[in-house]
């Protein structure tokens, strides 16, 4: 998975890219861990979902993906205006189609932040304790 993860932390996604991202690593998960035998029929199945979490320890892709973004977030605001900052929280520039609005970085970590309840103060991550509890409440979000 690492060549997966390459730079997440900057990535700008929607739901649907979540999906995506979980369904492959749902299926390497598949490929790393065989199939399992019906105790039964005697017959082969593939492992479900929940039993793909069980055998894999690690988080999955999106709450890794999360919990390294808000992470990244807490330096950014505490580094303040620089190029990095103005480098992912800047607006895009160009034309997009009108079905695909202009999506930042900053999107992604406010509707995280509101969904831990915190309302978008991205200027919380001032308190690096307080921050860490966030990040990692943010990891724990229900994920698709």
């Amino acid at each position: 998975m690492a060549v997966v993860l390459y730079g997440y932390e900057a990535w700008s996604f929607r739901l649907r890219e979540e999906r995506r991202l979980r369904l492959s690593e749902n299926r390497v998960l598949r490929i790393i861990f065989e199939s399992k035998r019906n105790e039964v029929t005697g017959k082969w199945r593939k492992l479900h979902n929940e039993e793909l979490d069980v055998l894999h320890s690690s988080p999955n892709i999106v709450r890794l993906i999360k919990l390294r973004r808000m992470r990244l977030a807490g330096h950014v605001a505490l580094w303040g205006r620089g190029e990095a900052h103005t480098g992912l929280v800047g607006k895009p520039e160009g034309k997009r189609p009108l079905a695909l609005p202009r999506h930042r970085w900053e999107d992604n970590i406010k509707v995280d932040l509101q969904g831990v309840g915190w309302g978008d103060r991205i200027d919380l991550a001032q308190d690096k304790g307080r921050w860490r509890d966030l990040a990692d409440a943010v990891m724990n979000l229900r994920v698709p």
